[in-house]
């Protein structure tokens, strides 16, 4: 007797990634194929208003593989890109990962265990004891552990190490009843999500991982902090875990 396989969504949100896009997306879906053979694993290419060929590479993959499918958005935004395409799959376990792939897949199954193990998110963190990090710039890791610890840890008595981490996974349970609330629709998703999760009393776990810098990555730092301090007051002042968001 057959048991149904676990789904798992696995969303990659890209915008204007035409030089990466075939030989990552490549790695990610060989990876799946060699290491999920215990899940019906699917990618989804979460186009976020490109303006080169990043959606005809997609729609390309797309065509030739069942696994992998193409969502296109005329707006901006890697929080809007993620929230619509876990919101549109019907998968037991949604992750999000960053197209460069900087951390390293061998934590993919760890993550999709620990929500089979009860957690509601699991997150790699490169600040968490046991992390690795290469290649990172000196300003990039202060901003990083100032804007985790200084502005996240203190102002909201959270215990998570690691916002930003391009690599999460949620549940079904998640999808359905607190990303809905996540307003934040670009580089800040990830934190809002935590936030609102923790304090909600989503159950977080947290993976130290192996992480190598891309030098191409196309965040605009300073852009980022002055969104990332703008959403987080946002939810200092509207405190949205105070509105009954918690885990059913």
């Amino acid at each position: 007797m057959s048991t149904k396989k676990p789904k798992v969504e696995i969303t990659i949100p890209v915008y204007n990634e035409e030089e990466e896009l075939e030989k990552n997306i490549t790695i990610l879906s060989n990876y799946c194929e060699k290491n999920l053979s215990m899940y019906d694993w699917h990618i989804t290419i979460a186009d976020n208003a490109s303006t080169d060929n990043t959606p005809v590479i997609a729609a390309t993959f797309a065509k030739k593989n069942s696994r992998i499918s193409l969502l296109r958005l005329e707006q901006k935004g890697r929080g809007r890109a993620v929230k619509k395409s876990w919101s549109n799959s019907h998968a037991d376990f949604c992750v999000y990962m960053d197209l460069d792939l900087s951390t390293d897949l061998f934590h993919l199954p760890t993550l999709i265990k620990a929500l089979q193990k009860g957690y509601d998110i699991a997150i790699g963190s490169r600040l968490a004891k046991g992390a690795k990090v290469e290649g990172r710039t000196i300003i990039r890791e202060i901003t990083s552990r100032a804007l985790n610890f200084f502005f996240i840890q203190i102002f909201f008595n959270t215990h998570f190490t690691d916002a930003q981490c391009g690599f999460k996974a949620v549940t079904k349970n998640v999808v359905e009843n607190l990303i809905p609330k996540i307003q934040d629709n670009s580089w800040f998703f990830d934190g809002e999500l935590l936030i609102v999760g923790e304090k909600s009393g989503y159950k977080i776990y947290e993976v130290p991982v192996h992480w190598v810098d891309n030098p191409g990555s196309t965040v605009r730092l300073m852009t980022t902090i002055f969104g990332d301090i703008k959403a987080m007051s946002r939810l200092l002042i509207t405190k949205p875990w105070q509105k009954n968001y918690g885990r059913s």
